[in-house]
């Protein structure tokens, strides 16, 4: 009998890490940007995530003068997709 089964790194069901949550988050929020603007029409995108005591924080400031798209509501829409990919990730541990 095994001394420790259920304890390796590779534990299926744990939740992850912060850093994880931390990276998934902010690539979701940088997809939706990039994804209704062109590269060269951002002049500035700040993406912060702070994910402490299980309390996840997303801020996006966007500044695309010269985009296609409202940069206020998108810089919402990538806060919201950042939320829910972390959410999703939850979900599947």
């Amino acid at each position: 009998m095994p001394a420790d089964e259920g304890s390796t790194d590779d534990e299926s069901g744990a939740d992850p890490t912060d850093d994880e949550v931390v990276q998934t988050a902010a690539q979701a929020a940088e997809d939706v940007v990039f994804s209704r603007f062109d590269t060269s029409d951002v002049s500035d995108l700040d993406v912060t995530v702070s994910f402490e005591d299980g309390i996840l924080e997303v801020d996006v400031y966007l500044n695309a003068p010269d985009g296609r798209a409202d940069a206020d509501r998108v810089a919402d829409d990538a806060a919201l997709a950042a939320r829910a990919a972390v959410d999703d990730l939850f979900a599947a541990e």
